[in-house]
């Protein structure tokens, strides 16, 4: 399968944004280019392509502006582990329907806001941002955060325009971290004077 047709596909899912420097330096740091990840584990690259457009691959999580497609280092780590990868990824979940939804977003490319993707870390990921509107007790909240911040990587600009505002993190780990920075130096300014 062509590259155009990847091309056309991602854009089909992640609209036409501009990659800019950053964000081109970004997705190098965290992503692998498909070819040299394919070279390295002896896969054809088109055969990959192909299994991405017929759903049993995740597409590529980015296109750089230069058109290398960028995946995760652990791309075929699920693949490597289930015959039948669809139906293993839906049986992960207690609701087939909710299953069924979750290996639609897989398949997407969109779930780079996990540094490892799996049914245990996107289940995680919900559970904590659950977890997280509901919490009280400061220390809860904090223990909370700093997992949500561990499974989660930075992001980029482009994230933001793909998808239409703020992401997860934007939400749910850069507030409670700026409160608490507040409260610190507060506490540190009081100690002091």
């Amino acid at each position: 399968m062509s590259r155009e047709a990847i091309r056309q596909r991602y854009l089909e899912i992640n609209g036409d944004h501009p990659m800019t420097a950053e964000d081109d330096a970004y997705v190098t740091r965290q992503f692998r280019v498909l070819d040299e990840l394919c070279a390295e584990q002896g896969r054809d690259a088109d055969e990959v392509r192909r299994l991405m457009l017929a759903e049993k691959l995740p597409m590529p999580g980015y296109l750089r502006s230069d058109g290398a497609e960028m995946v995760p280092a652990d791309l075929f780590a699920l693949a490597d582990q289930a015959e039948d990868l669809r139906a293993w990824f839906v049986a992960q979940w207690a609701d087939v329907a909710e299953g069924t939804e979750e290996w639609g977003a897989y398949l997407s490319g969109q779930y780079v806001c996990l540094h490892s993707v799996t049914p245990a870390t996107i289940q995680r990921k919900g559970q904590l941002i659950e977890a997280i509107k509901s919490a009280t007790d400061p220390a809860e909240l904090k223990s909370l955060v700093d997992e949500l911040d561990a499974l989660e990587p930075e992001f980029t600009a482009y994230d933001r325009l793909r998808f239409g505002g703020p992401v997860s993190r934007d939400v749910y780990i850069t507030p409670f971290r700026s409160a608490t920075s507040a409260v610190s130096a507060t506490t540190s300014s009081v100690t002091a004077n």
